[in-house]
């Protein structure tokens, strides 16, 4: 049997002949140990510092515990307080008490906006059946959505050796949890005042203790803060303009809210959009056997726009994959393979391409052949 194989032709971009001298460096100044700017989008990286380095959590792990919540519960069921959930008495609480009835609804609100710790624990009972499986769930998520350098131990983020992560992770799963739209209303909402059912005259005003929402900054609209004393200073924030949303993560930082402005700042004024390829764009040419020719011109099917930093350009690089060889006959637009565009070896984007040329076999008999036959 034949064996089809692929042929990768990697090409330096050359397009420092058209930028011939690289800028001043413009990445964003961090004091975090570790960040990441994603786009929402694409999922594309804008700027990594460590990204992949263990961590530790803190409260943006509630993240997870809202995502398992809001997929696994009512948010109008109503969760009676257990004594286990009215224990919890360090960081954030809403001072749950035994024996009172809450909706699961505003619990959520009070893990994201104000990051009770007591909320998420009886989100976690009441949802899981118990604390355990609760965490069992959480885990399972975090493997679906192939978070493998993550895993969880408790709902609030307390510290424990086995709770850890890491910036690209939490980006991650920020971008997949604000695809839920309680979750995206909860994580930009400033104040909220919490009801009970049970006793009906308790409520209770929380502020959101994300201190980036309520700053002059264009376009803030979440996300989480966690502090502990090992985690130190954690945020994941978000920010969109122009219908374009970004995520910045910043880990253990010594002014977590500036980080993330700065990643915003270079995400949002920095990065820019580039044609890296027209439509009928010739990329390359390819082998082919029993042609007219020996090689064939391959086109873009469609032009191509990709965002970047203009001081990153003549690393872009583009890889062009393609069967080895081409049978000839080749019809005119026939597909052909596809070129990836890659920086720092992250796809930034792809294109099919089509050949450019029709290209008959060799010998007049079996060109009359192909135009009889085909």
């Amino acid at each position: 049997m034949a064996v089809k194989l692929r042929l990768i032709l990697l090409l330096v971009f050359l397009i420092s002949a058209v930028f011939p001298e690289a800028a001043a460096a413009t990445a964003p100044r961090v004091t975090a140990d570790a960040a990441v700017l994603i786009d929402v989008e694409t999922g594309q990286i804008y700027f990594a510092k460590n990204h992949t380095r263990r961590a530790a959590p803190a409260s943006l792990t509630k993240i997870m515990t809202a995502v398992v919540a809001v997929e696994n519960g009512s948010l109008d069921d109503v969760v009676t307080v257990d004594s286990r959930s009215a224990s919890v008495s360090m960081g954030s609480i809403i001072n749950l008490r035994k024996g009172e009835k809450i909706t699961l609804g505003e619990l959520l609100t009070a893990a994201l906006v104000t990051s009770a710790n007591d909320s998420t624990v009886a989100i976690a009972c009441h949802v899981g059946g118990s604390h355990a499986r609760f965490i069992t769930m959480m885990n399972a998520k975090a493997a679906a959505l192939g978070l493998s350098s993550t895993r969880f131990a408790n709902t609030n983020g307390y510290h424990d050796p086995n709770h850890y992560t890491t910036a690209y992770d939490l980006a991650r799963l920020s971008r997949y949890a604000l695809g839920h739209p309680k979750i995206n209303d909860l994580v930009q909402t400033r104040e909220a005042t919490i009801h009970w059912i049970e006793p009906p005259e308790r409520e209770e005003k929380i502020k959101n203790s994300n201190r980036l929402l309520f700053r002059d900054y264009e376009g803030i609209d979440g996300v989480k803060t966690g502090t502990t004393p090992l985690a130190g200073n954690c945020l994941v924030a978000s920010a969109t303009r122009e219908g374009r949303r970004l995520i910045a993560v910043s880990l253990h930082s010594n002014d977590r809210y500036r980080d993330c402005i700065n990643m915003f700042d270079y995400g949002f004024k920095v990065v820019k959009p580039v044609t890296v390829a027209e439509k009928g764009d010739i990329i390359t040419s390819v082998p082919v056997t029993g042609g007219i020719k020996d090689r064939v011109d391959i086109i873009a099917e469609n032009a191509l726009e990709i965002r970047i930093d203009p001081d990153d350009l003549p690393s872009l690089e583009r890889k062009v994959e393609v069967k080895d060889p081409a049978a000839a006959p080749i019809k005119k637009g026939q597909y052909l393979g596809e070129c990836v565009y890659m920086e720092k070896g992250q796809e930034l984007g792809r294109v099919r391409l089509l050949a450019g040329e029709e290209l008959p076999r060799t010998g007049w008999y079996r060109q009359l052949w192909d135009k009889v036959f085909n």
